[in-house]
């Protein structure tokens, strides 16, 4: 798991928005300072980072495939971190058997906008057949990649949240934002029974949320990459007319011809507006 790095963006986050008033008057150099120091003392020895590889071997063999997650298993083990990490937690069920979790990061200035770090606790279905190894058995080979369902959507990212605090709180760093901790249900198939109405409580409000991590992905590498509005809907209404009737009549101008010569539209429009390695695919003749 990358958790150097993200000791330093906790730590930017919890000191930092771009309103700041130090950012403005032009002191970051105190920042870079402080995030170097941090980095530094959050390096993790063998053993520490063999108990957080075995943390999150725990919480992958949980069961939370949809269709019928094992969340009550889920929030134990949660629980059971905020408890071992001494910091205060709330559970929620606004839908009956769908567990909301929120750990709490006491800051020094709680008048200030909050950090919210959420993942969620549900994965995608496994068809066993198509694994190598059982996808829920969280196995290490040689290399020490892990196998397991949600590996990566999501349960690493939820992992490294706690462990990068872990670390921060064994340098004795405290944030100056208070940081919320969020594990929610319910997000494979929608989010209605869990972060919808999270964000619709008083609770939520309460927390003052100043910027939110979400939903990322894993790389091997020494960065952790930061993606601001990724997915942005733009839903389309087509409405095609034309003349109606059987289809072994072949008719001409019938509201399906209609429907895919607006379809042929929509590539090159894309095209059109494609940004280099963010949006389209390069030309493949394998494609």
């Amino acid at each position: 798991m990358l958790l150097e790095p993200f000791c330093v963006l906790l730590t930017i986050l919890s000191h930092s928005f771009a309103h700041h008033p130090a950012i403005r008057a032009g002191s970051m150099w105190k920042y870079v300072l402080l995030l170097l120091a941090v980095a530094q003392v959050s390096l993790a020895s063998p053993h520490q980072h063999l108990e957080a590889v075995e943390r999150f071997r725990e919480y992958l063999k949980i069961r939370t495939d949809q269709p019928t997650p094992d969340y009550a298993a889920a929030a134990t083990f949660l629980i059971d971190q905020a408890e071992d990490m001494k910091l205060p937690y709330e559970k929620f069920e606004f839908v009956e058997g769908k567990p909301v979790i929120v750990l709490k990061w006491a800051g020094q200035q709680p008048e200030l906008e909050s950090v919210m770090l959420n993942s969620h606790i549900d994965v995608v279905p496994a068809e066993v057949s198509k694994w190598q190894k059982p996808p829920f058995g969280a196995e290490v080979d040689e290399q020490g990649n892990i196998y397991a369902r949600g590996a990566q959507d999501m349960k690493c990212v939820g992992m490294q949240y706690l462990e990068a605090i872990r670390r921060l709180q064994a340098a004795g760093y405290r944030p100056l934002r208070t940081v919320y901790v969020t594990f929610v249900p319910d997000e494979e198939v929608g989010g209605k029974a869990g972060m919808l109405p999270f964000t619709e409580s008083d609770f939520f409000q309460a927390m003052q949320v100043g910027v939110s991590l979400d939903e990322g992905w894993a790389t091997p590498e020494e960065v952790y990459p930061v993606f601001y509005a990724e997915r942005t809907p733009w839903w389309l209404v087509i409405r095609s007319s034309g003349n109606p009737g059987h289809g072994s009549k072949l008719y001409d101008n019938s509201a399906m011809e209609g429907l895919l010569v607006r379809r042929r539209r929509i590539p090159p429009l894309r095209d059109s507006r494609r940004v280099e390695g963010l949006c389209g695919i390069e030309e493949d003749p394998k494609l």
